[in-house]
């Protein structure tokens, strides 16, 4: 499954496309080991892994979580609210599964922002920084890398299929391992590098690996003073490590799910990435970014929400939180979710179903699991949904509250490779209200 492209013509990642490695948004797994690294774990994390689900296009917030029933009929839509398992909270009618467990997350109303283009937003909310010319800030999943780093057989950060935001000045080590597809019920999954392929067994493994250990003595000089190649050896091993790790195979291998619990999920592929990722998250692997693009509904508006769009995200969702619950996950794993902004709460006239536009004044997030106060709304949207009653939330204090919950000091600076030191998220305070 291929990212969408958006209305500005480019995605994310084509804007930042490979003219230099180190601003790669994701990597090949060959790529991906010999460059991934590891950082130091912060033991007064109460979340011990996270989820992030983005949602790139813009979803429309008024037609999901942030309805506005007694708005003026060309503001409010065409969708009615329901009741939820959480009394006093309702969201729209087509997230009847997300309903039922609203219990287990906790939404965020008149989050706001001025940048209206995919890319900037996308900047923005995928790293909690306002982005900036002269610098280029990583994703959370390469922070979390960095800081969390996982056992040596598995990746610490796995994208399904891809992500929107790379490992900026941190570098291509701490990039993801992309799928470069979504698994599809009924059907095998395997990741490149993970298994095995085209007839190679694990003896003809073991000989490739002994010819290259040989032939990397060669370079020793130059990895001496190349960075990108210092740690060629050690990436070989990891690979090797996790080729021949029946560990990081089954981690992929969503047959061994009992039917039960896949039954929990729905049969597209965003609801297939979602288990995906429970998956992982029970076998280690510390961060994982699914993506279910879209929703630039500049026209067709409620057509695609109703028939497409919604109906993924309802099972996805609601089969994630149950899922990482049923587990026994939910409370050591942090769920965010978010697109780049939201759309105007007035309806344009571009087609018979109607559409609506980029709008960073007003959005919706939500954050679940850890030490996430859940079943409750933080914030609030003006009568018509067109900005915040009253501050706001920002999205750099979303990004601080959410390293919070992996116990990361989202003041913490990283210096770049000229020595300049940048904080994590540079500015940004924590939502108190939403931290247990």
């Amino acid at each position: 499954m291929s990212l969408n492209r958006q209305c500005d013509g480019i995605t994310r990642r084509d804007a930042i496309k490979l003219g230099v490695i180190g601003s790669a948004a994701g990597l090949t797994m060959s790529n991906y080991l010999r460059l991934a690294d590891a950082g130091q774990v912060n033991p007064k994390a109460s979340s011990q892994a996270a989820i992030f689900i983005e949602l790139p296009g813009g979803p429309s917030h008024i037609d999901t979580f942030d309805l506005k029933p007694d708005a003026p009929s060309e503001f409010r839509g065409k969708f009615n609210p329901i009741k939820t398992n959480v009394p006093g909270i309702e969201i729209c009618e087509h997230l009847p599964k997300m309903a039922q467990c609203a219990d287990k997350f906790s939404i965020l109303r008149g989050v706001s922002h001025s940048l209206g283009a995919h890319p900037l937003g996308q900047q923005f909310i995928f790293t909690g920084n306002r982005p900036n010319p002269s610098l280029d800030y990583p994703g959370y999943g390469s922070v979390v890398a960095r800081e969390m780093p996982g056992s040596p057989d598995l990746p610490s950060y796995v994208s399904i299929p891809k992500v929107q935001q790379g490992p900026g000045h941190l570098g291509v080590k701490y990039a993801s391992l992309q799928t470069n597809a979504t698994p599809r019920l009924g059907q095998p999954f395997s990741v490149r590098g993970i298994t095995l392929g085209n007839g190679i067994s694990l003896k003809e493994m073991e000989r490739r690996t002994s010819l290259l250990k040989d032939l990397d003595q060669t370079f020793d000089s130059i990895k001496e003073a190349n960075d990108l190649l210092s740690g060629l050896d050690k990436f070989s091993q990891k690979a090797y490590d996790m080729i021949t790790s029946k560990r990081a195979r089954d981690a992929f291998d969503l047959s061994q799910e009992a039917p039960s619990f896949a039954n929990m999920f729905g049969e597209d592929e965003f609801s297939q990435s979602c288990l995906l990722a429970t998956r992982l998250i029970e076998s280690g692997v510390k961060f994982i970014t699914v993506s279910l693009g879209g929703w630039d509904t500049h026209s067709d508006n409620f057509n695609k929400l109703q028939n497409e769009l919604l109906p993924k995200l309802d099972a996805g969702l609601a089969g994630l939180f149950n899922g990482l619950a049923a587990k026994g996950l939910l409370d050591s794993t942090t769920v965010f979710v978010s697109g780049e902004f939201g759309r105007t709460p007035k309806i344009n006239a571009r087609s018979a179903d109607g559409g609506r536009d980029h709008y960073p004044r007003c959005m919706f997030m939500l954050m679940g699991g850890g030490p996430v106060r859940v079943g409750q709304v933080i914030g609030a949207s003006d009568e018509k949904a067109a900005g915040p009653k009253n501050d706001g939330i920002k999205p750099e204090d979303a990004a601080a509250t959410f390293y919070q919950t992996l116990g990361i000091n989202h003041r913490k600076e990283y210096n770049t490779s000229i020595g300049r030191p940048i904080s994590i998220v540079r500015d940004g305070n924590i939502i108190s209200d939403l931290i247990g």
